[in-house]
């Protein structure tokens, strides 16, 4: 077999952190790859007026796989006044590294599984009818359409006029007509049908090869009637071909609300761009937090795998780091199975289920804690410590 390259994006923050336990996880289940670091992140934003440099594209472009930590990302203003004063007022603009990368490659499928582990103290838990405490057992996995909707960037402050007499046409903009073109910003939520059909294609495959029983579109068709219409109606033709697989339709807002009420009942979910940001994030909350929460970012012949959670730039310079790292392992093992390497990656997982069920080793998060120096002196487990546990059982 042809030993892999794979593009490391440490990025910033606690990527620098979770990243590095991630690759001994990839080395002790025996995962054998030559790793190149590439740059990416706030610290070429500042320095280059470019957050993703050329290099890295390159980088991910010829060897086709990444595994990304985290970044920064501020605001307009406050990441134009973080750039060095010589490069102020030139025209840059800062643009989310990683929302440019899967639309440099076209990495339109986002699956962001959120699996309860048993025995994770951080798991949600209800009122049981006949009085009482239960857990449900949640397993959902997210399929978020990657690269359009309100994350494409066709926005405007201050539109162009072309852009404004475009909108003008519109009947719905008339109570806009009269706004200063200063005081006005649009930005736009655009879906293509190919789009909607494969994220569709892909949920439902993915349903049918693990055995779901249901497809779920969540969308707002009564009230974005194009957009969310559109992807509910490619979602039903797709259905067409897997009668076995249930589908169901829900609204976000509803959605959001039946997280906490039944979501034992829910097994794939497919969104746009935003929802399925909000929806994974909901979804994440009932299995631990963002600690737990992995992610592909995937094309037709790349891939991206990362935790969904920030750089968290506080708890980066702790030393010894006390950071939950199971969401970049859990990241790295669905790289392994984008790389056909499924028994590896399944092993992973399994030993990640065998730590956090045995509770010995707990990060802050687990424990409740909050984070900070003092978290180690009350019990909490150091980054490299719930690592370190994961590799012994991997044995």
């Amino acid at each position: 077999m042809t030993r892999r390259t794979v593009v490391t994006l440490p990025g910033d923050g606690i990527g620098k952190v979770v990243l590095p336990e991630a690759l001994r996880v990839l080395e002790a289940v025996g995962f054998q790859a030559d790793y190149v670091e590439a740059g990416i992140g706030w610290e070429h934003w500042v320095h280059e007026g470019n957050p993703l440099p050329g290099e890295t594209v390159e980088l991910i472009a010829k060897h086709r796989v990444a595994l990304f930590g985290a970044i920064t990302s501020k605001p307009k203003d406050l990441a134009a006044q973080e750039l060095r004063p010589e490069l102020r007022g030139k025209g840059y603009v800062y643009f989310s590294p990683i929302v440019a990368l899967r639309q440099r490659f076209d990495l339109d499928i986002s699956i962001r599984p959120c699996v309860a582990f048993p025995g994770n103290p951080l798991n949600f838990i209800r009122r049981a009818a006949g009085g009482g405490v239960e857990e449900p057992p949640v397993n959902a996995v997210i399929f978020r359409q990657n690269t359009e909707g309100l994350y494409a960037g066709v926005e405007w402050t201050n539109p162009p006029e072309a852009v404004r007499q475009a909108f003008a046409s519109h009947p719905k903009f008339k109570p806009f007509a009269s706004v200063p073109p200063e005081d006005l910003a649009i930005s736009t939520r655009v879906f293509t049908r190919r789009a909607c059909r494969r994220i569709c294609e892909e949920a439902f495959a993915y349903a049918a090869r693990h055995g779901y029983g249901s497809v779920t579109i969540c969308e707002k068709p009564n009230v974005l009637r194009e957009t969310s219409g559109m992807m509910v109606e490619e979602g039903r033709k797709v259905h067409e071909r897997y009668p076995d697989i249930d589908l169901w339709e829900t609204n976000i807002d509803a959605q959001m609300m039946w997280l906490t009420k039944n979501p034992e009942d829910y097994g794939v979910i497919v969104a746009g761009n935003m929802f399925g940001d909000i929806i994974s994030d909901g979804f994440a909350g009932l299995v631990g937090g963002l600690g737990f929460a992995a992610s592909a970012n995937i094309g037709t012949d790349v891939g991206v795998f990362e935790p969904t959670h920030g750089s968290a730039p506080k708890y980066a310079e702790l030393d010894p780091p006390i950071v939950n790292p199971i969401a970049m392992i859990l990241s790295a093992a669905m790289m392994l199975d984008w790389l056909g390497e499924t028994e590896r990656a399944r092993r992973i997982r399994e030993v990640v289920a065998a730590v956090v069920a045995e509770g010995r080793v707990r990060s802050y998060d687990m424990l409740k804690l909050r984070g900070g120096p003092r978290a180690i002196e009350q019990g909490a487990a150091t980054t490299t410590q719930m690592t370190d546990a994961i590799i012994a059982k991997l044995g």
